[in-house]
């Protein structure tokens, strides 16, 4: 059974940074598209980033692109969203998803983690 595990949210200003992190257990990380999704309160679960099995290919919804970055570590099982420029309508719960191929759509992923807090205060 694969399993998830988000850390580095956190409260921060606004302008500022945070790094996620996503790690896997339970199957081969490499097998996996790996998808960031975020819930702000009271809102829809939105699409936040993906990223291909080799690293080599993202994308990133309009509302964080340029501010985002994507990553994956296959050796460390590990994925990451580092988030600059943080605005306090990035408040959110930020889930990571493992699916089996990229895209956008969370009924599309297979296993998600229990999700970490981000709070940007203005």
């Amino acid at each position: 059974q694969v399993q998830l595990v988000e850390s580095g949210g956190g409260l921060v200003q606004a302008g500022g940074s945070l790094k996620l992190s996503c790690a896997a257990s339970g199957d081969t990380f490499s097998n996996y598209v790996v998808g960031w999704f975020r819930r702000a309160p009271g809102k829809e679960r939105e699409f936040v980033a993906h990223i291909g099995w080799y690293g080599s290919r993202t994308y990133y919804a309009d509302s964080v692109k340029g501010r985002c970055t994507i990553s994956r570590d296959n050796a460390k099982n590990t994925a990451y969203l580092q988030m600059n420029s943080l605005k306090p309508e990035d408040t959110a719960v930020y889930y990571c998803a493992l699916g089996a191929r990229p895209t956008a759509t969370p009924r599309n992923y297979d296993y998600w983690g229990q999700g970490t807090q981000v709070t940007v205060s203005s």
